[in-house]
């Protein structure tokens, strides 16, 4: 109701529209999502099915984990003095580090479609926390001229908020990949409640024990308690002997045991796509080899990873840099770490930039974490300069 009326005092104009509640539109409103399978899949379901949760896990910890800076675009250098420095790279609040709460508002778009967080200012406007914010108490809006705002449901009632003071974070479309994906994913969940379902009532027996006799229920138990007693645990195996007529013909796996299996690896791929992750990633390595794996790890950093830093790299910008200080100043990833592959790999290619003139010394000890030297600034060429020096000498 009181939104209701700040809407028509300033002159907002939305679309109404009545939804029944069994209409597929009111069901998303309450995060119940109807499937082919019968099964509904939310947030909560949805992590209970494990490549899900790795998805999700990876994701979220991978952003969390990759250290963010604030930059002088002049040098390049880290503007180690500017707020936004502290919080990016350092404490999002008292209680909550930067890193946790990348993982968490990723995790919240991941599953929700929407990650928030509150940015609390000095008296003179400085950026000094940011604060998580449940997506169930945000609703975005957008003003006619298309500037957006966001309502917060709070304990005292909704307030409304700038974009400049909402962190906000979305994934591709601003739809969570667990809607765009709920067939995958609740057929998923079918087959292991089917799996589990056939292991909770005894599952299939290896075997069966054929008789030309016919035989009382009783006589059919003590055949099959003996035949467990003498050939189960450490007796599997022996050789059995068997009488009056009887035969045992053992079970094998049938063609649509095949195709089980094969389902349920599918259904890993395609959760692994509705993420844009590769599946060796989620641990489904059917069709995983030393270098397609190798290959795949860069992939999950360009096709994955790099539209989520581009897009975090712009949320911090927008709302911890001024205009003036967007000019001046950027918010980066680095992501050093991630790309390099071994120890040999990565001192060749310190080497080749050294000898190429494109990085100092200390900018080799940099990347190596290490503390800069005195004159290990200059760009010439260590192996060109050396020789010279011997040439001299000489």
């Amino acid at each position: 109701m009181a939104f209701s009326k700040f809407k028509k005092v300033f002159g907002f104009q939305t679309e109404e529209k009545a939804v029944s509640l069994i209409d597929a539109a009111a069901l998303e409103l309450f995060g119940a999502t109807p499937t082919t399978a019968g099964i509904t899949v939310g947030p909560s379901s949805a992590m209970r099915v494990p490549a899900v949760a790795c998805a999700v896990g990876l994701i979220a910890d991978t952003i969390g984990s990759l250290p963010a800076k604030a930059y002088q675009r002049s040098d390049k250098q880290a503007a180690d003095d500017h707020a936004a420095h502290r919080i990016v790279h350092d404490i999002a609040n008292e209680w909550t580090s930067a890193e946790q709460l990348r993982t968490e508002l990723t995790a919240d778009a991941l599953l929700t479609g929407n990650g928030f967080a509150l940015v609390n200012r000095l008296t003179d406007g400085t950026p000094f926390e940011l604060h998580r914010i449940d997506p169930g108490n945000v609703k975005p809006e957008t003003a006619p001229d298309g500037e957006p705002f966001y309502i917060i449901k709070t304990a005292n009632g909704d307030v409304q908020r700038s974009y400049q003071d909402v962190l906000h974070i979305q994934p591709f479309g601003g739809v969570a990949p667990i809607t765009l994906a709920r067939e995958a994913i609740a057929l998923a969940i079918a087959f292991e409640r089917h799996i589990g379902g056939v292991f909770a009532n005894g599952g299939r027996p290896s075997g069966i024990i054929k008789s030309e006799k016919t035989m009382d229920h009783s006589t059919k138990l003590n055949i099959a308690d003996s035949w467990f007693k003498n050939h189960s645990g450490n007796r599997a195996g022996g050789t059995a002997i068997l009488d009056e007529g009887m035969d045992y013909k053992p079970l094998s796996m049938t063609l649509a045991d095949t195709q089980f299996a094969e389902n349920r690896l599918e259904q890993i791929r395609e959760i692994a796509r509705a993420f844009r992750v590769p599946p060796t990633m989620l641990f489904e390595l059917s069709r995983g080899t030393w270098s397609n794996t190798e290959e795949m790890f860069r992939q999950f950093h360009t096709v994955t990873l790099k539209p989520w830093l581009k897009q975090w790299a712009w949320a911090y910008s927008r709302v911890l840099l001024t205009p003036e200080e967007k000019a001046s100043h950027c918010i980066e990833f680095v992501t050093d770490d991630l790309l390099t592959t071994d120890v040999a790999a990565r001192a060749t290619s310190y080497a080749q930039y050294r000898a190429a003139g494109v990085m100092t010394a200390n900018d080799v000890r940099k990347g190596l974490n290490l503390p800069a030297l005195a004159g290990g600034d200059e760009l010439s060429n260590p192996y060109t300069t050396s020789n010279k020096d011997s040439a001299d000498a000489a």
